[in-house]
């Protein structure tokens, strides 16, 4: 007798994948905020701090370059062995040239404006901060996905993206002994505001003193103008995020629209809104934006390994969750949701001296509760059983009050309904014909 061997569980050096891409998903969600956070307010390299329309480019590049990668792969495992390489590409490049691409473009220019918005919030935000504000996707996403796509929610969803809404609220309300406001009241500031006519005088003469030893340099402009120690706007920053995850959700709920409406594979799609993603980034960023500069210092210029592992996370970043969510449940991503808040706030706390407040916590709390809220699945319950169709009276009914009324026959509703055929009327005769010949010997 055959005994059926237990599928065996997918692993990476002995690990199972579902760990594997728990702690991946993690540490992409994480890494990559600290590290873009740090990119923003480290030293200057150089004497110059890189440009983030350059990052952006070179992220859509990187990304374009993984997603060929993964889609000629796809291709080639549905052609024979012995294909060759020039009917490789060029099955490559039918499935990705195709007339409906051009769908792509909008997803494309929103994504990358999302990015230049993400370098933003964290160049104004703290870590841990941004990680818990960033959520708020989560309820763009939904909302969108109502308006666009026809969805309905759940109530417990709707109360779920309230707290959620709730909870980010809390993280940016500014506690009593919080700094929030401290450039309003320092002078040295540059977003002191004078409350009195008498301070005026005295706020022209200290900005006088603050640069009588300097030169009129560019260099010395930088520097006073605070690249050498930026100073983050808790404002600026939280418009860029709100601006960064209603951007986000649009995109997607746009991606997941045009997905539905095709027979491409995913990774054809990727490949189309990354090359789509570099006309917007080069044109409006790189060339538009910062182009005269970037004309001057150079590409390159203010990079150093942290820049190059911002772009690098970024772009390996989609592509790692994409590659993990086949091996993570949605109770797993949930998990490392809360897992990568947690982490971006001890990180905030250890590396950026980032001061705790019970606004923060209480906050965080509630949006961590919400995110699970809202991405755990609903359960249906069973409907309920209606014991009176299987009564055989029903209370309100005629034969319930009838007393004459006579109980139904079950053996003969049963013998009516059987599904043996009759007997032939032969078979009736030779047994009447043995009975009455019984009687008869009786006699």
């Amino acid at each position: 007798m055959a005994v059926d061997s237990p599928a065996r569980t997918p692993s990476w050096l002995g690990i199972p994948m579902k760990h594997v891409s728990l702690i991946t998903l993690v540490f992409q969600n994480s890494a990559l905020i600290l590290v873009m956070h740090y990119s923003r307010i480290m030293p200057l390299v150089g004497g110059h701090r890189f440009f983030p329309s350059t990052a952006v480019f070179l992220n859509e590049l990187l990304k374009l370059a993984i997603c060929l990668t993964v889609a000629l792969y796809d291709i080639s495992r549905n052609l024979p062995p012995s294909t060759p390489a020039t009917s490789l590409f060029s099955a490559l490049y039918n499935a990705a040239v195709t007339a409906d691409s051009w769908k792509l473009a909008i997803p494309a220019s929103l994504y990358t404006l999302q990015n230049s918005l993400q370098y933003v919030a964290v160049s104004n935000l703290d870590a841990a901060s941004f990680q818990v504000t960033y959520q708020l996707k989560i309820l763009t996403t939904a909302l969108f996905s109502v308006s666009l796509l026809g969805r309905s929610l759940s109530v417990r969803k709707w109360v779920a993206l309230v707290l959620l809404t709730l909870g980010v609220a809390i993280v940016q309300l500014p506690s009593a002994d919080s700094s929030a406001l401290a450039p309003l009241k320092d002078a040295q500031s540059r977003f002191y505001f004078p409350r009195s006519l008498q301070e005026i005088p005295r706020m022209a003469g200290a900005g006088s003193e603050h640069l009588n030893k300097r030169s009129a340099t560019y260099e010395g402009i930088q520097e006073d103008q605070g690249l050498q120690h930026p100073q983050m706007n808790a404002s600026i920053g939280l418009l860029a995020v709100v601006a960064a995850c209603t951007v986000s959700g649009l995109a997607g709920v746009y991606f997941e629209k045009v997905l539905k409406d095709t027979s491409s594979s995913l990774w054809i799609r990727n490949v189309q809104m990354a090359f789509y993603s570099l006309f917007p980034a080069f044109l409006f960023g790189v060339v538009m934006k910062d182009g005269e500069e970037i004309a001057r210092r150079g590409f390159f210029d203010g990079y150093n390994w942290v820049v190059w592992t911002s772009i690098a996370f970024q772009a390996l970043g989609g592509v790692m969750v994409a590659l993990c969510v086949n091996y993570a449940d949605n109770i797993a991503k949930n998990f490392a949701t809360s897992i990568s808040i947690i982490v971006s706030f001890l990180a905030s706390v250890w590396f950026f001296d980032f001061d705790v407040t019970a606004n923060f916590l209480a906050g965080t709390a509630v949006v961590m509760f919400a995110t699970y809220l809202y991405s755990s699945q609903d359960r249906h319950r069973p409907p309920p059983i209606n014991i009176a169709k299987y009564e055989k009276t029903t209370i309100g009914s005629d034969a319930y009050f009838d007393d004459n009324a006579k109980p139904p026959t079950p053996f003969k509703s049963t013998a009516l309904s059987t599904s043996r055929p009759a007997s032939p009327m032969r078979h009736h005769s030779r047994v009447a014909s043995e009975k009455t010949k019984f009687a008869k010997r009786g006699d």
